[in-house]
Order: C-alpha cells, then sequence, then structure tokens
C-alpha cells in the first residue's frame, strides 16, 4: 500500500522531526482519532485549510504540514506502524470522498501524483483479489 504522503495527509499523527537527524517521527499525536476529524466537516475543513495556508494550524496541523514533504520523499520510512495506517487512511478517503480538495492538496505536496496511482493500483489489485475468490 502507499505510504503517507500526504498527504496526505491531513492529520494526525503529526510527524514531528527535529533539526537533527532522527530515526522516526514523534508518536505524540498518534492517538488523535482520524476518523472523527474525516467525519466532521469543520474539522476536515479546518485541516485542509491549514495545510493549503488559507487558515491557521492546530500545533498538530504545523506539525503535519513541515513534515508531509520529508515523510513523502521518504516514503514516511520515519513513520510508525499508526501513522501510516492513518495515512492510509486519510489519503484513502480524501480520494474517494473529496476529490477536489485531493487534487488541490497533491498539487501542492504531491504534484506527479505518484501516491494517487500507488492507492488507484492498490484498490484495483484489492478489488481483483476479492473477486476472484468468489
Amino acid at each position: 500500500m502507499f505510504m503517507l504522503f500526504i498527504i496526505s495527509f491531513i492529520i494526525v499523527p503529526v510527524l514531528k522531526c527535529c533539526g537533527t537527524e532522527t530515526s522516526t517521527y514523534t508518536t505524540q499525536y498518534d492517538e488523535v482519532d482520524i476518523k472523527e476529524i474525516m467525519d466532521n466537516e469543520r474539522l476536515l475543513v479546518a485541516y485542509i485549510g491549514c495545510l493549503l495556508d488559507k487558515n491557521p494550524c492546530t500545533p498538530e496541523g504545523k506539525e503535519l504540514k513541515r513534515n508531509i514533504p520529508d515523510a513523502l520523499q521518504s516514503d514516511c520510512n520515519k513513520c510508525s506502524d499508526k501513522q501510516r495506517e492513518n495515512a492510509d487512511a486519510w489519503i484513502e478517503f480524501m480520494i474517494d470522498n473529496r476529490p477536489e480538495d485531493w487534487t488541490k492538496l497533491e498539487e501542492r505536496y504531491n504534484p506527479d501524483g505518484s501516491y494517487r496511482t500507488k492507492y488507484l493500483e492498490s484498490k484495483h489489485s484489492a478489488t481483483s483479489n476479492v473477486d476472484e475468490s468468489k
């Protein structure tokens, strides 16, 4: 499956990187309920706006925005399992349910579209495997 980027971002857990090289991002925000954010229009719009520099960010939003480029470049190799799980859930949600917002985030953080491609390939593969098992 594809990793964080995101991007897509958003949200939590926030990936924190110190001025020096670290082996992993902070797990301080790993327990943030990403589903609650995705299910709450007000929170969702606030995080998207933060990532697009359209409105202020929460502390975790600032950390996420600061670390998205590194996470994308490193294929999320500093992410915890929970961070990867949240990132995958976020990306799937955005692509499937908020394609216009996803496009804006993708233009900013992943202009080559590689994470969308990975997601769609993964989704197609999963669908094919389910069909074959029937």
